[in-house]
């Protein structure tokens, strides 16, 4: 476990509006500008935020987005080739950043108070082909899903006001034995533990979309392709 979240500060704040991106020119949000001053957030996300593709990305289960700025030197050590796209934060298409805490020190169900935001932890943020298209490393969005440094998405309880600077203060904690790196590794490295689908469906505060995931995989006794998310609509 790292530091405890009361000990940590939002490092940078992000936010983007969808240009044309990929070998389709797709719209798309992950190229991310930092913002000082305050920002407002409301069940949507933070203002100035926007998503080309929304159908995967935005919504209320994923109105914000945080992704540890402590792996990015993982991730320079393992690609010192792409090491300059790990140099600042924002490469992960990142709202909130921050050192301190990863996705063991972060539970569903978490309730942070942030600025004068209620936030509250939803899902695990299931990497696609665009972070490597980012970069040029085909298989980082794989490898993001395999090391489980994939970062985690909030829904906002109370829209407010929030700004580089603020603390994160932890409110709840309904679920501390379901930590972020818990449901990474039923998703990807026990995919089909029935038991641990069982217990995954039933946890409320989870997204809806990843309680149906675990229920259709109870269901069907199969594991989704993930070959589409991973390495782009080509595959």
């Amino acid at each position: 476990m790292g530091a405890k979240p009361s000990d940590v500060v939002i490092s940078s704040v992000h936010v983007g509006t969808p240009v044309p991106f990929g070998p389709s020119g797709e719209p798309s949000a992950i190229r991310k500008q930092s913002i000082l001053g305050l920002v407002m957030v409301d069940v949507a996300g933070l203002a100035g935020d926007g998503h080309g593709d929304t159908v995967h990305h935005g919504g209320q289960d994923k109105a914000v987005h945080h992704y540890a700025f402590d792996h990015y030197e993982c991730w320079r050590l393992e690609y010192p080739h792409a090491g300059v796209h790990f140099q600042e934060p924002g490469f992960f298409g990142e709202n909130l950043s921050t050192t301190g805490i990863v996705e063991g020190d972060v539970c569903v169900g978490d309730v942070y108070r942030v600025g004068s935001t209620v936030l509250q932890v939803s899902e695990v943020r299931q990497p696609c082909w665009k972070l490597s298209h980012r970069c040029g490393v085909r298989e980082l969005a794989r490898r993001v899903q395999e090391t489980g440094r994939t970062g985690w998405y909030y829904r906002v309880l109370e829209s407010g006001s929030l700004k580089a600077g603020d603390v994160m203060v932890l409110d709840d904690r309904p679920h501390a034995d379901w930590p972020i790196s818990r449901v990474t590794g039923v998703l990807y490295e026990t995919p089909l533990d029935r038991d641990a689908l069982r217990a995954m469906a039933g946890l409320r505060e989870l997204a809806a979309g990843q309680r149906a995931l675990a229920e259709r995989r109870l269901e069907t006794g199969a594991v989704e392709a993930w070959d589409r998310r991973l390495f782009g609509p080509a595959v």
